[in-house]
């Protein structure tokens, strides 16, 4: 799973979840011909981007290449289930990636269009939020 190496604080904190705010960056389709777009804010987890790469591997059978675009860089911390108030915060337990509306989290190439559609609709089903397929200009 994806993880980064190093950090400049090892915990951060939560944010806030202003779900209206679309995506200032990695909004195009720059690498690829077709891109996954994200229609809703969320966090995508490293197992989820590493479910939907598989997917999408696996559908691009005849050939072709695929970008991943998002990174999981911010921690998520958790407690023990049975410890008790106080102590402080919970160790790192995982890592996401913060997913805005307009973000492009997965580009393809090399293929047709009908294969990158399949593709991106069963990697669809792997994230928690409503996505789309676009494709370059």
């Amino acid at each position: 799973m994806l993880a980064p190496k190093k950090s400049k604080y090892r915990k951060s904190h939560k944010g806030r979840s202003r779900g209206q705010l679309m995506s200032s960056r990695k909004t195009n389709v720059n690498f690829g011909s077709f891109g996954l777009k994200a229609l809703g804010w969320s966090w995508m987890t490293s197992r989820q981007i590493e479910a939907v790469r598989r997917t999408i591997s696996r559908s691009l059978t005849q050939g072709g290449k695929m970008w991943i675009r998002v990174f999981p860089d911010k921690p998520v911390t958790a407690k023990g289930e049975q410890t008790t108030l106080g102590g402080g915060k919970g160790s790192v337990d995982h890592y996401v990636c913060v997913i805005k509306p307009g973000m492009v989290m997965f580009e393809i190439d090399g293929v047709d269009e009908s294969v990158a559609k399949k593709a991106f609709l069963m990697a669809g089903y792997k994230l928690g939020f409503k996505t789309r397929m676009i494709a370059k200009h």
